[in-house]
């Protein structure tokens, strides 16, 4: 016995499929799209943005979503980034000299050759983030966590390390 074809009701079934597919598409289309154009501001999404070689001294970018953004060779110096969702962010020979990124999230973040003399960085999450020869000296690692972190060649010398102990003169790569 064969199916007997009812064209009206497929019609409507694919009518009702496309227009959900669209809507889907929108939706995602919508939410993947960082503001990369917006101003710096607390909050402000820049996700997977290129922000290579801008003058942001002294920004506020608290909270702000900079996941897989990159700032190489950008100058940060005094900016405030706490709680900044920064994962997989590079900062490749950025100035963040005196920036506050205090409960930052910077896992597996790249800050290779970076400034961040006088930076604090208490209770930041800096998991498996490549420190290697950035300049450190005088900053704050409080509450820090370095778990696979690569500080090879890091200048740490006067920093206050995880602990709230102070780094020693000589203190490249690790604290003493």
């Amino acid at each position: 016995m064969k199916k007997e074809a009812r064209p009206y009701r497929d019609a409507a079934l694919g009518s009702r499929y496309l227009t959900g597919l669209l809507l889907a598409l929108v939706t995602l289309a919508g939410a993947a799209q960082a503001a990369c154009t917006d101003p710096a501001a607390d909050g402000v999404n820049w996700r997977r943005c290129y922000m290579d070689g801008r003058d942001l001294k002294d920004v506020s970018l608290d909270q702000a979503m900079l996941r897989e953004t990159t700032f190489q060779r950008s100058d940060l110096s005094g900016a405030r980034l706490s709680n900044a969702d920064a994962y997989r962010a590079k900062f490749l020979s950025a100035r963040l000299d005196r920036a506050i990124l205090d409960g930052a999230r910077l896992i597996e973040a790249d800050l290779t050759r970076a400034e961040l003399s006088g930076a604090s960085l208490k209770g930041a999450d800096l998991r498996n983030a490549k420190l290697v020869g950035a300049v450190m000296k005088g900053a704050d690692l409080t509450g820090a966590r370095l778990e696979g972190a690569d500080l090879r060649n890091a200048d740490l010398t006067g920093a206050r390390w995880t602990d709230g102990r102070a780094c020693g003169s000589g203190s490249v790569g690790q604290c003493h």
